[in-house]
């Protein structure tokens, strides 16, 4: 059973800065592409940041320049550094991570529980 665990989230203030991170544990046989979503209230869950096996990365816009998806793949963990954030990133950021149970299957998508991050006008 794999479980990704989340912290880090909080109240901020406009202009504040918040880490994110997210620890994959259980029997893996590799993890391919971690990344971060987020949902407001009344609002459909969104991709914020991507990280891929080989490092890329990919932003939406409205974070581009502002936050930073990193991954430790020896401790099966990805961060989320978020600086400059603004009321409207105010939402449940939630950890994805495509996991590969066995070297002969398919990867398998998991997510967090969710934290939540609130920032104040």
């Amino acid at each position: 059973q794999v479980q990704l665990v989340e912290s880090g989230g909080g109240l901020v203030q406009a202009g504040g800065s918040l880490r994110l991170s997210c620890a994959a544990s259980g029997s893996t046989f590799g993890i391919n592409g971690m990344g971060w979503y987020r949902q407001a209230p009344g609002k459909q869950r969104e991709l914020v940041a991507v990280i891929r096996s080989g490092g890329s990365t990919s932003y939406a816009e409205s974070v581009k320049g502002r936050f930073t998806i990193s991954r430790d793949n020896a401790k099966n963990t990805v961060y989320l550094q978020m600086s400059s954030l603004k009321p409207e990133d105010t939402a449940v950021y939630y950890c994805n991570a495509a996991v590969r149970l066995s070297p002969w299957s398919a990867s398998v998508d998991y997510w967090g529980q969710g934290t939540q991050v609130t920032v104040s006008s």
